[in-house]
């Protein structure tokens, strides 16, 4: 769907890309404006995808979507590939708990949380992480914030994903409405098209 970044240690992208907190703020502001523009899903994912692990100072994000009972990860932007493209059982992975009780999960340490699969992170750089769901009052997807060490993250990393969330479910909502309206305007003009034809022929 996404088109996926290249991968790499490059530490200055997500750790001091916008070390100065007043960058991050005015950046966080910047994508909220965008996504009011947005007009798709994939251009939602792909804002997301472009801002969110500068804005947090992570090593890893990745946006999550709610597949019937199954969360699949559309897309990252990560020091190391994640899990981009696979999908997981809502019932046992940390984007189905957020998206499930719509509530962020802040974990510091994913060895010390039992909603952690933690066979699935064994093999990444993965220590602690934040997932805020998006869309309310039911969750369509989530967005993941990732380190590569165990830590309590700031409350303004946690305000700042959670302001994300807010905005990118309001742009879903907005672009999916969009979208309603283009197909009626299209099943309408269909109909009277078909109107006009009948009464051609009369």
């Amino acid at each position: 769907m996404v088109d996926q970044p290249g991968y790499g240690r490059d530490r200055m992208k997500g750790m001091a890309g916008f070390a100065d907190e007043d960058d991050r703020w005015y950046s966080l502001a910047s994508t909220i404006e965008q996504l009011a523009g947005a007009r798709s899903d994939d251009e939602v994912i792909d804002m997301l995808r472009g801002s969110a692990r500068s804005i947090v100072g992570a090593d890893g994000i990745a946006v999550v979507l709610k597949d019937g009972d199954q969360c699949f990860y559309v897309a990252e932007d990560a020091v190391e590939p994640l899990w981009a493209g696979q999908r997981f059982p809502a019932e046992t992975c940390v984007s189905g708990w957020a998206m499930r009780h719509r509530q962020t999960a802040v974990i510091p340490d994913i060895t010390a949380d039992p909603r952690v699969p933690i066979e699935a992170y064994r093999q990444t750089f993965v220590r602690s992480l934040v997932m805020v769901p998006i869309g309310a009052p039911a969750a369509i997807a989530a967005l993941g914030a990732y380190w590569d060490r165990i830590r309590v993250p700031k409350k303004t990393e946690v305000a700042m994903l959670e302001a994300l969330a807010r905005s990118a479910a309001t742009a879903i909502e907005n672009a999916r409405l969009i979208a309603r309206l283009h197909a009626m305007n299209r099943d309408l003009a269909q109909r009277l098209a078909e109107l006009d034809g009948r009464s051609g022929r009369h």
